[in-house]
């Protein structure tokens, strides 16, 4: 089973995040590379688990959906 993936860890830049060994930066054990995998939220910010869903509520789609028509 697969490790829960953090959405905002401390320090991001100590890990590699290529896999789910999340090897410490400076001993890379999976050969994922020749450089560490950057977390998301090192590239895209904080909120980077928002760009993700393509920016819509589940719940509120399902809302309308369910909702008569006028």
């Amino acid at each position: 089973m697969a490790k829960k993936f953090p959405l905002n860890p401390k320090h991001p830049e100590r890990i590699c995040w290529g896999c789910d060994r999340y090897c410490p930066a400076t001993s890379l054990a999976c050969g994922n590379g020749a450089d560490r995998t950057m977390h998301p939220a090192e590239l895209l910010g904080e909120d980077w688990h928002l760009f993700e869903d393509g920016g819509f509520d589940p719940a509120v789609e399902t809302k309308e959906a369910t909702e008569p028509a006028c």
